[in-house]
């Protein structure tokens, strides 16, 4: 296995909201399309263009057209961000006035600007959302009156229209969805200050709720990761309640999409490190994480991977920067880690890339 790692900026486009901070929208552009990452309360990595326009930066083993976009028009965190082939959608979060936001904005690629579409039925921070064709789900999210939001709604991105569908049986914000055939997969989440270990799936096409056996285990700042057929939650934070101390975690819980239930795991296939608040994502068929908190005084630096294949981890070369609240995303093989804290807020950008040698 080959691992490499790239400490420059990816080639691709950055922009932040008014001010170059409050929050970071990693965006990488290709002909096919627009890739995104996540929302995150760090200072924007806008660099000069590199020579030559949209060459790729020296070192670098990706290629693809690097540009900047123009500032959106409101600065905001804890957003909800997705791709709708060339366009970018960012909806609610929070704004200077730490009050959770109705604003929805959409970026178009070719036309390189932005343009406010029609606003949430109520302002929300920390809504999950997905989307398929040219709609938009949005689930769940914390209002104004801070309590965690049951909404399910879809925006019609041809008619600028949201429309509410059947609640969430359980209320959360800071979910994490994904998308399956013509089914919305919700887990996890919190309320107040909570972790939700809620397992729901919304059918598109019946537009009805389905319980599923909720996570074994109940945390906080634990990650998901789909491969194959399979869903790892990974990691977390145990939290304290009466006279339990927070604890972080190396569980590793798999879910069988085939069979619909969650498979008893040997203490032998959990992470090799304690960790909470990390990077993950599939890459070259394993499952990779990276950074983090855990039991140390300082944001973790390591990096492992877990072949299912071989049913065991592999310990990967350490993060360049430690961080932990990094924005993620995976592409082209390579599993990107943005932003996050090391030390104060942290600007750096960096790949690491896996292959079989």
């Amino acid at each position: 296995m080959c691992v490499e790692r790239l400490s420059s900026l990816l080639p691709g486009g950055g922009f932040a909201s008014p001010r170059g901070c409050s929050f970071i929208l990693f965006v990488c552009l290709s002909d096919s399309g627009v890739r995104t990452g996540g929302g995150e309360r760090v200072p924007s990595p806008l660099l000069p263009e590199p020579p030559g326009g949209g060459s790729p930066l020296p070192g670098t083993a990706l290629s693809a057209p690097r540009r900047r976009a123009p500032p959106a028009s409101l600065a905001r965190a804890g957003v909800a961000v997705t791709a709708l082939g060339k366009r970018i959608m960012v909806v609610g979060g929070v704004g200077t006035n730490q009050l959770p936001l109705k604003v929805v904005e959409m970026y178009n690629i070719d036309e390189g600007r932005w343009k406010k579409r029609s606003v949430l039925r109520e302002a929300a921070m920390g809504i999950s959302v997905t989307a398929k064709d040219y709609r938009v789900y949005a689930a769940g999210g914390m209002g104004l009156d801070l309590r965690p939001h049951n909404h399910l709604q879809h925006y019609d991105m041809l008619k600028d229209m949201w429309v509410s569908l059947a609640p969430m049986p359980t209320p959360r914000y800071a979910a994490t969805s994904f998308l399956r055939g013509s089914k919305i997969y919700v887990l996890g989440g919190r309320q107040s200050k909570y972790a939700v270990n809620a397992f729901e799936v919304f059918d598109i096409e019946t537009r009805s709720w389905t319980k599923f056996p909720n996570i074994p285990c109940k945390r906080a700042f634990s990650s998901f990761v789909t491969l194959d057929n399979r869903l790892y939650s990974l990691g977390g934070l145990r939290q304290g309640r009466l006279y339990r101390q927070p604890k972080f975690l190396r569980t590793m819980d798999v879910f069988d999409m085939e069979q619909g239930g969650w498979l008893k795991m040997e203490r032998s296939f959990f992470l090799k490190k304690r960790r909470a608040d990390f990077v993950a994502g599939s890459v070259s068929g394993r499952v990779i994480v990276a950074g983090g908190l855990g039991n140390q005084p300082t944001v973790l630096e390591t990096a492992e991977a877990f072949h299912p294949g071989k049913n065991k981890w592999e310990t990967l070369p350490p993060m360049l920067t430690p961080r932990c609240a990094c924005s993620s995303i995976v592409l082209k093989n390579c599993l990107l880690a943005v932003g996050g804290v090391h030390q104060g807020l942290s600007d750096a950008v960096e790949a690491l890339c896996v292959s079989d040698s």
